[in-house]
């Protein structure tokens, strides 16, 4: 099914590329040639797939995790075995993005091919190796992404190991690695480059996750999790307390603000581009 999506997302930039409707054109026209440049559309395809398979891999997660609606297609365990499935699925499919990316840049390398492919992986796996406009940002937040979700991934294998409680704490550390992903993207997908209504839609998917976040910190499944409703006599229960009323105000304070970009389909990043695509713009 991923490949499927992929194959989906792919043909769907494509055809927008060979339209010129996309907004790639613009930031960077000399991509008008769809043909010439259809590895880095695959690469933005499994990036799209690896995005929407996080999305669903943190919703399962938070499902499990919180209070459950009264009715659910699937059973628990099968939700979990889901879960489980969507997180190995999103590894790959970052894994396949980040490659071929690499791949991409040693095709159009002229150097050697041990120069290039040299060239592409400093690029692309080593922090700080890419040093051109948004990508000095965007591609080390990227790779943070791909460098937390494997191992943050592959955990729940060991979890007997390492012991349940942390095993907890460290698997809830996933929430950073979907924040990372949908940062990279907003950063540096030329297709949500501007405002409009695609941007907008990546913010959209972005409330169901920030209000079952929210849920899942007011009915916590633990009692150890609830919140008093006053701190305790201790210094660490009042510390305790005070960071578990911070983090749900925090989450409060970023589903209002979510509503207020979808709402204006404004998130104070790029203007509209302009009707002329064959003008250039540096990517940064």
């Amino acid at each position: 099914m991923a490949l499927v999506i992929t194959a989906a997302v792919f043909v769907l930039l494509y055809i927008r590329i060979r339209n010129k409707t996309s907004s790639t054109v613009s930031v960077m026209p000399f991509m008008a040639d769809a043909g010439g440049f259809w590895m880095y559309f695959l690469s933005q395809a499994f990036g799209w797939s690896a995005l929407l398979w996080a999305w669903g891999t943190v919703i399962l997660g938070l499902m499990l995790s919180g209070p459950r609606p009264g009715r659910l297609p699937l059973s628990g365990p099968r939700l979990e075995r889901l879960h489980r499935t969507t997180s190995l699925n999103t590894i790959a499919l970052i894994a396949a993005h980040a490659l071929l990316f690499a791949a991409e840049l040693v095709r159009h390398d002229t150097a050697a091919w041990n120069s290039a492919v040299a060239t592409a992986f400093v690029e692309a796996f080593v922090p700080g190796g890419y040093d051109s406009g948004t990508g000095q940002i965007a591609i080390p937040v990227g790779q943070a992404a791909l460098y937390l979700a494997i191992p943050l991934g592959l955990l729940f294998y060991v979890r007997h190991r390492i012991g349940p409680k942390t095993w907890r704490v460290l698997h809830r550390c996933v929430i950073v690695v979907y924040v990372l992903s949908v940062w990279h993207t907003l950063l540096y997908g030329t297709n949500v480059w501007y405002d409009g209504w695609f941007r907008t839609s990546v913010w959209l998917l972005q409330l169901p996750v920030a209000a079952l976040l929210l849920l899942r910190l007011l009915r916590p499944a633990r009692r150890s999790e609830r919140l008093p409703g006053r701190p305790g006599e201790t210094a660490k229960a009042r510390t305790g307390w005070a960071l578990r009323l911070g983090g749900r105000l925090a989450v409060v304070a970023i589903v209002v603000a979510l509503v207020a970009v979808v709402a204006s389909g404004r998130d104070g990043g790029r203007s509209v581009p302009p009707d002329d695509t064959s003008s250039t713009h540096n990517h940064d």
